[in-house]
């Protein structure tokens, strides 16, 4: 999985492709997290490309959620296709993560 942030005025902008699963959640997890450690504090990951993600996936976004807290920044997740959307769903995710429909609506929430 390829991971190109993009820097705006007020957010890094991740956009997520294909998928994340077992084989490549660690490596996308490091990543992201590289990410945090380098001074994001605002991030939205766009899930416009995603078409799939496993438990590994959800633990990986639950895992840089806090990482983002401990750190005083914020995470978004925006434009989720309807089938990834529903593993957020029913796994409660929804809840307790900042999901808009939109990049437009992300940003805005900074």
């Amino acid at each position: 999985m390829d991971i190109v942030p993009e820097t705006t005025a007020t957010a890094t902008i991740v956009p997520l492709q294909g998928q994340i699963n077992s084989a490549n959640a660690a490596e996308a997890e490091s990543r992201l997290l590289a990410l945090v450690d380098g001074g994001a504090r605002n991030l939205v990951l766009d899930f416009s490309g995603l078409n799939y993600i496993s438990s590994a996936g959800l633990r990986l976004v639950l895992v840089l959620a806090k990482r983002m807290k401990q750190e005083g920044g914020r995470l978004v997740l925006c434009a989720m296709q309807p089938h990834v959307r529903e593993v957020f769903e029913i796994s409660g995710f929804l809840a307790i993560l900042d999901v808009q429909a939109t990049r437009q609506d992300a940003l805005a929430r900074f």
